[in-house]
């Protein structure tokens, strides 16, 4: 086996190594949440005000979990019907 293809085994076997010990990210900061929901930073920061979604507040740091969020959204759903 060369050089080149046995660093190209290795670099395939860390990849996949890391692939399968990865976690999902639960917990994002108000930047992250607004790309999410489509919402723009002040916009969310008022619906959190408002107390239409719940967060997690470590300090002065905001953060919102995944769950809370797709909650918000089926809650929100709506549908046409004539």
């Amino acid at each position: 086996m060369s050089a080149c293809s046995l660093l190209l085994l290795s670099k395939s076997i860390v990849m996949s190594n890391r692939a399968r010990y990865k976690t999902e990210k639960r917990l994002y900061n108000i930047e992250e949440a607004s790309v999410y929901l489509g919402r723009s930073v002040w916009a969310l920061r008022e619906m959190l005000w408002a107390g239409k979604i719940p967060f997690v507040k470590d300090g002065r740091r905001i953060l919102l979990d995944i769950r809370d969020m797709e909650i918000w959204i089926e809650k929100n759903k709506t549908q046409f019907t004539f």
